[in-house]
């Protein structure tokens, strides 16, 4: 079997000394859908994680983290990051403003820290996966070690 290249996010969290553990999946460029990357891992939908990158009206970027099977509310996503209103950013701005493309995009180690939000489904269960990165790469992680590591907030988003 190949070795795992560890990423930034699996570094980091390994300084830290963070429990997580790196799981690969078979990536397919035209389905970078939750729901694809679910069905790889052999997971349900809603413990695979999507991390999303919003710019608000009056506070700038930040982060939501949800289920893969939701979409995000804007109206309520502006509504907890204190904002009038907010959009996803685009993805041309991904990179520049996170380091990370779409569909390897991690709460852990953007370029700067961010405001995070995770829903609140998350604690139910004993992991959830988030990218680590890199596409065809998921962080295997309880959800409180994350939420504490990244000093994100808990909201129905």
């Amino acid at each position: 079997m190949a070795s795992i290249s560890k990423t930034n996010a699996a570094r980091l969290l390994e300084a830290a000394g963070v429990q997580f553990e790196l799981v690969p999946y078979e990536v397919d460029e035209s389905n970078l859908a939750a729901d694809h990357v679910a069905a790889q891992l052999g997971e349900p939908v809603e413990q695979v994680f999507k991390t999303l990158v919003l710019r608000g009206d009056r506070n700038g970027l930040f982060v939501c983290v949800m289920p893969g099977d939701m979409e995000v509310d804007l109206k309520v996503a502006a509504k907890i990051s204190g904002n009038k209103s907010c959009a996803m950013l685009h993805v041309k701005e991904l990179l520049p403003e996170t380091g990370y493309i779409r569909g390897g995009c991690s709460p852990i180690g953007m370029k700067k820290p961010l405001p995070t939000f995770i829903y609140e489904s998350a604690l139910l269960y004993d992991h959830i996966y988030v990218s680590a990165g890199i596409r065809g790469l998921q962080i295997k992680i309880n959800p409180e070690d994350l939420i504490r590591f990244v000093g994100a907030d808990i909201y129905p988003i």
